[in-house]
């Protein structure tokens, strides 16, 4: 049965133009690449991966290619620009990525991380860690989209860090960027 809270908010998108990717001060070339062995780009991203009220809230595994030289860090973010309020919701911020590493681990995005060095910034209420997609039902097909960010320098940020803090310190340092959308409804 549709959810009549979803339809009547069907045209109300915080928009891609909000995400991490479309700031000015964060351009860089796509000089690499973002890919998952859960799904294609463009593609539903399999129900294991869904939020943990509903869903097992396993973060999928990704892989991605060498980044450009003089990367220090690298910086993952995961967001959902088609939440009907005036910010895309943050499903993952991680930071202190080594960019000799090929990829993440499915799980690797959980609270503790099991990859060495990575740490948490602050997502939806408060929580760290990967949060799974979980759309209002009826509300359409949302995209969720993983953000990776190569930097010149290692950013120091705070414990309980925000996407405000990591835009901050990522500002002047992105020397390339890879992405990947993946997209999950709830009928």
């Amino acid at each position: 049965m549709p959810n009549p809270l979803g339809r009547a908010l069907r045209n109300r998108r915080a928009g891609h133009d909000q995400l991490m990717w479309a700031r000015p001060d964060l351009q860089a070339p796509e000089n690499f690449t973002l890919s998952s062995p859960a799904f294609d780009h463009g593609e539903p991203i399999p129900a294991r991966h869904r939020g943990r009220v509903f869903g097992a809230n396993i973060s999928p595994a990704l892989a991605w290619t060498t980044p450009p030289d003089g990367t220090k860090e690298l910086l993952l973010i995961a967001q959902d620009p088609d939440v009907p309020f005036g910010q895309p919701a943050t499903h993952a911020l991680a930071v202190g990525i080594d960019p000799a590493l090929a990829g993440i681990p499915e799980g690797g995005l959980s609270q503790p991380s099991p990859v060495a060095g990575l740490q948490h910034g602050k997502g939806p209420l408060g929580r760290r860690g990967w949060a799974g997609p979980m759309p209002i039902p009826s509300h359409g097909p949302h995209a969720y989209v993983f953000q990776l960010f190569a930097l010149d320098y290692r950013p120091e940020l705070a414990a309980g860090f925000t996407v405000a803090d990591a835009a901050g310190a990522m500002a002047g340092h992105v020397i390339g960027r890879a992405r990947l959308d993946g997209t999950y409804e709830i009928r």
